[in-house]
């Protein structure tokens, strides 16, 4: 067979957004319900990335999206947990990773402040017990 026999068909490479699914604008489009409770009501509430069908194009597109905030909080409990508010406030992208430093699970959490970083009431209350005790070794 000779060579100028051979069929040629051009296909253009895949483009930034090849890979996005369409899941992650209907994500978007739940963050900003959420932020409306938030907003009207003070319900906060959280978004599982994980356990909805997004690649990781989309993943990325959601985050460029969102954008980065001023807040980043880091804590260490069995692996890294990341918590980054994103450039719309009450928005935080949530990462836990696994001690072998594996994504454990990845979360939107809409709230004022993550449920994470809140004291429990038992700790407020031991923090209490301890500022009374220096105060009374004032006198």
């Amino acid at each position: 067979m000779k060579l100028d026999a051979i069929p040629v068909v051009a296909v253009s490479a895949p483009g930034p957004h090849a890979a996005l699914t369409g899941n992650a604008g209907v994500v978007l489009r739940e963050i900003a319900e959420k932020v409306r409770m938030l907003v009207d009501a003070g319900e906060a509430s959280t978004i599982d990335l994980l356990a909805m069908p997004l690649t990781a194009a989309d993943l990325d597109w959601l985050r460029e999206s969102l954008g980065n905030g001023e807040t980043h909080i880091s804590l260490n409990a069995g692996g890294e947990s990341r918590l980054d508010e994103t450039s719309c406030p009450g928005v935080w992208w949530v990462t836990h990773h696994n001690g072998q430093g594996g994504v454990a699970s990845a979360f939107i959490e809409v709230a004022v402040v993550p449920e994470l970083v809140k004291a429990p009431i038992d700790d407020v209350a031991a923090g209490l017990d301890r500022l009374n005790l220096l105060i009374s070794d004032l006198s």
